[in-house]
């Protein structure tokens, strides 16, 4: 897959391949610059162009080349990292990042959205599935779900995977999104997982979601119920997505998030 691109694109590698579960990246020098050519290997991935495409390097790294299964972007190479500033005493002005990059993905723009892209409501198949099996946690996340649903804000295209490692610094251009899904809908799902973040052990610290709530309230003008209803329907949202895996550990955790967006809801 690396030649076919390779040749197609005038490419030259600039370091070692790294492999996920969904998809293999190349480093690479592109017309003089540093880039990444990152080739999906699981067929949901190869749809993250089209939110990248729609942005143009507003919010989320640049598009260079797009075909197919393969995208080749804006790379950094830079050794700040949210995850680390997170665990080091800065957890708060990090969420105020990721906020302040989000709010720039959601913006008002004049190209056309892009087909193909999945109905937030569609995007909760699973916790639907899960809800009349499990009841509990995840029937109450589907309420809060569909509650939110009822009463929806004007669709955006939403990144859908916000966390702390898909969003990076790029230096001078500022932290920049990467590996969106394909999804549109109400722009408060995708501040959700700053509360949910399962490889942050922070987030179900006690006082923490109390302390960062009234930061994205002012970020986004969002009502801290409505937040803290979008944190419910995620965690459940998540949890059935771990329970799909098989993951317990995983389950547990969003779970547990769901209890303190509960008790911090008062119902």
């Amino acid at each position: 897959m690396f030649s076919l691109y390779s040749e197609k694109w005038s490419l030259h590698p600039d370091g070692d391949v790294i492999v996920t579960p969904s998809s293999r990246l190349y480093p690479v020098r592109y017309r003089g610059q540093q880039a990444m050519l990152k080739v999906a290997e699981d067929p949901e991935e190869k749809y993250g162009r089209l939110p990248l495409l729609y942005w143009n390097g507003h919010g989320a790294a640049k598009v260079y080349e797009a075909d197919g299964d393969a995208v080749l972007m804006e790379r950094t190479d830079s050794q700040r990292n949210l995850f680390h500033m997170a665990m080091t005493g800065s957890d708060e002005e990090v969420t105020r990042i990721i906020c302040r990059t989000v709010a720039e993905l959601h913006a008002p723009r004049s190209t056309p959205v892009p087909g193909d892209l999945v109905p937030l409501d569609k995007w909760f198949a699973s916790l639907e599935t899960a809800a009349p099996a499990q009841g509990g946690l995840f029937a109450r996340a589907l309420e809060a779900a569909k509650s939110l649903f009822a009463d929806p804000e004007p669709p955006v295209v939403l990144h859908a995977d916000v966390h702390h490692a898909n969003i990076l610094d790029f230096g001078d251009r500022g932290w920049l999104a990467i590996d969106p899904k394909r999804v549109l809908g109400d722009r408060g799902y995708d501040y959700a997982n700053l509360f949910c973040n399962p490889e942050l052990p922070l987030v179900t610290a006690p006082g923490r979601l109390q302390r960062h709530l009234p930061i994205v309230a002012k970020e986004t003008g969002l009502h801290p119920q409505r937040i803290l209803n979008w944190v419910l329907a995620y965690a459940g949202l998540s949890a059935a997505w771990f329970l799909e895996d098989n993951d317990d550990s995983g389950v547990e955790n969003d779970l547990t998030m769901a209890r303190i967006a509960i008790a911090e809801l008062g119902i």
